[in-house]
This record gives C-alpha cells, structure tokens and sequence, in this order.
C-alpha cells in the first residue's frame, strides 16, 4: 500500500525479491498540471510494469475494500506513505502491517518527520519500520536504522536517499517476520516528538534567527512548501544559500557581488539560488542583474533603512 514515488522502490524491492505481492492498493488517479488531466500515482505506474495485480479506491475504508483484502489472503501489509488503516483492516494479515517511516522513531512522529529533522539542525535521522496500531506511528518497532544527513542536503535530496535506503530495510522487515526472527519492541516513552503537516507558512524566513537556523529552514523546506521571504512587496522563494560573511540590520542587502549576502541575528547568509514571483528559479547573480538588486535593499516585511 503506498502512492508516491518514495514507495516505489520498496514496491522494487519487493518485487526483485523473494517474497510474493498478492496485491497492491494505491489512490485513485488525480487531476494535476495546468491542464488538470489525470495523472496515476508513481506506486500504480510501477505496479503496471510489474504486472501486479491493482486496486484503487476511493479511500482503503471504501465498500468492500476490507472483503477485497481478506481475499488477496496477505501474510502481511507493507504500508510506505499511504493514509491511516482502520481498525478493521489492520486486523486482516496475520503477521500485521509494517509501515516504513524516515525517522528514528519515536523522534518525528507525523507527517513530515524529514522536514521537521533538518529544520530542527539534526545531523543524523533514519529509517523505521514497525507494526501499525490505532496510534499514529506507535506501534512495535522491527527494524531501525541510522542515517547521516549530509551538510547541504536539502529534504527533498535526503527523501530520495532515504527511499532507497529503506527499500532494504522493508525487505529485512518481511524477511525476519517471515522466519519469526525478529522480535518487536515497545517505542520508548520519553524521546518522543512530532513533526506535523506543513503549512506555507512554515517555510518564511526571519531574519532575525541566527544563519544557521536560516540555512536550516531553507534546507527543509526545499521543495515543499518553501523557503521564503519578501522583496518589493513580492515573495521571493529561497532554494539554496550558504554562510555568509558580516554583519548589519537584520535582513539587510549587505553584499552583491557573489550571491545575495543578507544580515541575520547572527551574522550573514548568502543566497545563491532564488526564485522571484511568477519567474522561473535562478542563480542569485542572475536576479541581481536582472532586477537591480542593491546593497542596502532590505528583505522582508520591514522597509529598507
């Protein structure tokens, strides 16, 4: 069960391995692009070339969703970014339902655990799999294993690796439930943190907070929903900066001449890649040419001084 791309190479995995796929349950194709033509879900283009048998309804609670499962006759679920089981499907599989989750949990339980994980400065996250229960990732834990986070690697970077790399550890999963060789394990109490949904809002930029924090919110954010902030009473999106060089106002144009050197609580961040409204991503040094960016400008909300 699974509709983005990070489930499709788990559904490989799987696949190339020794353990049979009876069925595979996605999300009903969607209107997308300008266009709003029905796009498939990246797990129902893979199933299609593996020639996996496939379901999509309209939600996994729809009519005679539950009877469809108890008749595939699974062992087990494998559940990678797919919506909530109800009750009565978690209790279908006799070895119950793994789920792959990109944390160590119980750090970064929720929605978003990578964004929240660079956000947060973490250098290091994971991967999990564990046995899914009425409580939103709660349950036993199988497997877990840890992840370095690169220094510039943006979330959206780290969740392609991670989907590799848990890929792996689902196949490990089934492969010790299968052989009662593994043993599942209470989630520690008192680790536990959240990572909800995002928000747009959650991807502004103060520029106030220190460059670290900066350079971590732009990380995280990137691609969703991100890192913004304001120019000329126009957002301006931010997808790559590094550390910068002096000091000034917050959110002050400090320097121009190698990327967009701005003033943080801290010292300076220098923006390298941006994206003004309605234009395509661009090089910094190309926005400064282009719009006549100047030291002294100030971003955000505040007037320049």
């Amino acid at each position: 069960m699974g509709t983005p791309q990070f489930a499709v190479p788990t559904l490989e995995a799987l696949v190339a391995s020794q353990h049979e796929i009876v069925l595979v349950v996605t999300n009903p194709d969607r209107p997308a692009g300008r266009g709003r033509k029905l796009r498939p879900p990246p797990v129902k283009l893979a199933a299609q070339d593996a020639g996996l048998p496939l379901l999509q309804p309209d939600s996994i609670d729809a009519a005679g969703m539950a009877a469809a499962l108890i008749e595939a006759d699974a062992d087990a679920f494998v559940v990678v970014a797919f919506s909530i089981l109800p009750r009565d499907v978690l209790a279908i599989p006799r070895l119950g339902s793994i789920n792959l989750h990109p944390s160590l949990l119980p750090a970064y339980r929720g929605a978003a655990p990578i964004v929240w994980a660079l956000f947060a400065g973490e250098r290091q996250t994971g991967l999990t799999t564990f046995l899914l229960n009425e409580r939103i990732d709660g349950g036993d834990i199988l497997l877990q294993e840890t992840v370095d986070i690169e220094d510039d690697e943006t979330a959206g970077e780290l969740e392609q690796r991670l989907s590799r790399l848990g890929a792996d550890v689902v196949v490990r999963t089934c492969d010790g439930l299968a052989t009662e060789q593994l043993q599942p394990a209470p989630q520690p109490r008192r680790s536990a943190s959240r990572a909800p949904k995002l928000s747009k809002a959650d991807g502004r930029l103060d520029w106030s907070q220190t460059t670290q924090v900066l350079r971590n919110r732009i990380r995280g954010a990137n691609p969703m929903p991100g890192a913004f902030t304001e120019w000329d009473g126009k957002t301006l999106k931010i997808h790559r900066a590094t550390t910068g060089l002096g000091h000034g106002d917050t959110g002050v144009i400090l320097d121009v001449t190698d990327g967009i050197t701005v003033a943080t609580g801290d010292g300076a961040l220098c923006l390298t890649e941006v994206q003004p409204e309605g234009r395509p991503r661009m090089p910094a040094d190309d926005f400064v040419r282009g719009y006549q960016i100047e030291k002294g400008l100030r971003l955000g909300d505040g007037p320049s001084p």
